[in-house]
Order: C-alpha cells, then sequence, then structure tokens
C-alpha cells in the first residue's frame, strides 16, 4: 500500500511518500484507511474457513499500523493506492 500527499505528488516531478506497507494476500475489500486526529491508521483482517478430514479449520490474520501525520500536513490531503 502507498500513500502520497496529494498536495505534494505529482506525476511529472516531486514525489513525496509517507509510507509504504504490505498488504500482500489481503483482498482490497479487507484493508481499511482513516485518516482522523493528525494519523493515518491501514488496518487489513482476513478471515478463511475450509473444512478438512479431520473437519473445519479457520484461519485468520489481521495487521495494523497507525502513522503520524508531519507537521503541517492537512488530513484532506492525503492520498493512498493499493
Amino acid at each position: 500500500m502507498q500513500r502520497s500527499l496529494n498536495g505534494m505528488l505529482n506525476s511529472s516531478h516531486d514525489h513525496r511518500l509517507l509510507a509504504l506497507m504490505d498488504v500482500k494476500g489481503f483482498d482490497p475489500k479487507e484493508v481499511t484507511v482513516t485518516v482522523k486526529d493528525g494519523k493515518v491508521k491501514v488496518s487489513a483482517e482476513h478471515k478463511e474457513e475450509c473444512t478438512t478430514a479431520r473437519g473445519k479449520e479457520y484461519k485468520y490474520r489481521n495487521i495494523m499500523k497507525e502513522i503520524s501525520l508531519p507537521p503541517g500536513v492537512s488530513e484532506d490531503k492525503v492520498t493512498y493506492s493499493l
């Protein structure tokens, strides 16, 4: 996952990157990004159920990361992409 500062991002030159986060193995629908109180919060949750000869097995994975915005960066200028 890549989030950039919208006011500073231009595909032809200046590219400011706040953070990268590996969300491999998660469906985009399982990833949530919120920007609030000067922080960007990224969380992802994956649940899987399968039936085996021994019965049902469940797999569960989750990640969460919270990043403080640099001083002077407006919350409404934050963008992200998967």
